[in-house]
């Protein structure tokens, strides 16, 4: 048996939550990781996660060094790998 297998069924024990912080309305929140979303470009300026501001409504877009990243995939975060045009 595989281990893929063996686990494929299983649930995480528990949510993972991310405290994020809206520039726009200063608000701090907790938002699981289906409420954000993880891009990853070719340099650190095309790497981002985005959220939609649960207080205030504002789609808000940060940038994502190699640890952010780093949690965000771990925590389950959504992610995309964008592709430079050749």
């Amino acid at each position: 048996m595989t281990v893929a297998a063996a686990f494929g069924g299983m649930k995480r024990a528990v949510d993972v939550v991310f405290r994020v912080g809206c520039p726009d309305c200063r608000a701090h929140v907790e938002l699981g990781a289906n409420a954000l979303r993880l891009a990853i470009g070719a340099t650190s300026k095309t790497t981002f996660y985005s959220f939609t501001c649960p207080e205030c409504g504002v789609a808000v877009r940060k940038p994502a060094g190699e640890r952010i990243v780093e949690l965000l995939t771990g925590g389950g975060v959504r992610t995309l790998r964008l592709h430079s045009a050749s």
